[in-house]
């Protein structure tokens, strides 16, 4: 008698596995020097990364367990987005870490609320959109998700966060016109939100500084440039295959945050064009695998959602790939599943359990969600 085969996507959790243990690995290689600097234990980043992973494995093993999607349920979608937004307020009146206020700070355990609006914002969307399917071009129907992205987007703004805060509005309009918004409200939406995000590119000296170090690094590399000048070092000393696993040289304290924003430079150092273009492999197979359970995912709300937490994961990943390789200016945004932050790992893991109970759900007949 053959084994009975899991419901859920096994390529999708392959991949995710591979990319959680490449994660711990590097997180260790490129924090261990700081490590025993900063807290006399070289294995400090490592253990947190790994009660990160552990925590987000055991919600994925608990979704593709669960029969019923409660994440679609009325209650727990407004319960969550209101959660979120009162986490994202509560950030303001923390103590500020790194001149930011993007943690809640608890009995010593710090969490960052805008990994959860990723997921919390693209579940609620996605469920309005389809219980208002009809009505989702008319004003007042519009009026409730533009206030939620709005205040969303807002919160993270001041704390600020400008990449995660382009990345939900981007995730937002994508649910939305999947929804059947229609693109002409798509582009006005946008226009507004490209003003908004330019005034306040410019208001702030260090973001202006970010972006001439992007546009003309070469000029300031003792400055603005420095973190990509470094990071495009250690992609050149890695050469074809690297200088070997663990054997860095930049991440002696050369290269700021290699450990968080800028640990696919490490990745390149020591393993070289071959061990990047295998990490970009993963994520384009992370997004394939993701798109494919979108495609046969059995609502128009499961749909949306599949698609959207995918894209949340492998934009992010593309976002902080570009940045690392100099192709965009400096934004604070971590490599998904592969650099170290115990609430980007763990909610990145809740996105991906959602994804894997969607795709064990194929060809099961739902319900229409009212909200």
């Amino acid at each position: 008698m053959s084994a009975r085969r899991p419901g859920f996507d096994l390529p999708l959790l392959a991949v995710t596995l591979v990319l959680v243990g490449l994660g711990v690995f590097f997180v260790f290689s490129s924090s261990g020097f700081m490590a025993r600097e900063k807290y006399n234990q070289s294995f400090h980043f490592m253990v947190q990364q790994i009660i990160g992973a552990a925590a987000g494995l055991l919600v994925i093993a608990f979704l593709v367990k669960v029969r019923k999607s409660f994440f679609l349920q009325t209650p727990f979608v407004y319960g969550l987005l209101g959660l979120t937004l009162v986490l994202l307020a509560l950030c303001l009146a923390m103590p500020a870490v790194a001149r930011t206020n993007r943690w809640v700070i608890l009995g010593g355990l710090r969490f960052q609320p805008s990994e959860l609006a990723k997921i919390s914002l693209i579940l609620f969307l996605a469920v309005y959109a389809e219980a208002r399917k009809d009505t989702i071009n008319q004003l007042k129907t519009l009026a409730a998700p533009a206030a939620v992205i709005a205040a969303a987007v807002a919160l993270v703004l001041v704390e600020p966060d400008f990449g995660t805060a382009v990345l939900l509005a981007g995730l937002a309009a994508m649910i939305l016109f999947m929804g059947g918004l229609k693109f002409r409200y798509i582009a006005a939406a946008g226009l507004v939100a490209l003003a908004l995000f330019g005034f306040y590119l410019f208001r702030a000296d260090y973001r202006v500084q970010r972006l001439q170090g992007f546009l003309s690094a070469e000029k300031d590399i003792l400055g603005s440039g420095y973190q990509v000048d470094q990071s495009k070092l250690a992609f050149g000393t890695g050469g074809l295959l690297g200088v070997g696993p663990g054997q860095s040289t930049q991440k002696l304290n050369f290269l700021p945050f290699a450990h968080t924003d800028f640990i696919f430079a490490i990745v390149g150092e020591e393993t070289g064009l071959a061990g990047t273009l295998a990490i970009l492999g993963l994520y384009v197979l992370f997004l394939w695998r993701g798109l494919r359970i979108s495609l046969s995912a059995p609502s128009p709300s499961t749909k949306m959602i599949a698609a959207g937490l995918t894209l949340a994961v492998v934009a992010q990943a593309f976002m902080n790939i570009s940045i690392v390789l100099g192709l965009g200016p400096a934004k604070g945004t971590p490599l998904p599943l592969l650099s170290y932050g115990r609430s980007s790992l763990f909610c990145t893991l809740v996105a991906v359990g959602i994804i894997l109970h969607i795709s064990g759900k194929r060809g099961d007949t739902w319900g229409t969600v009212k909200i």
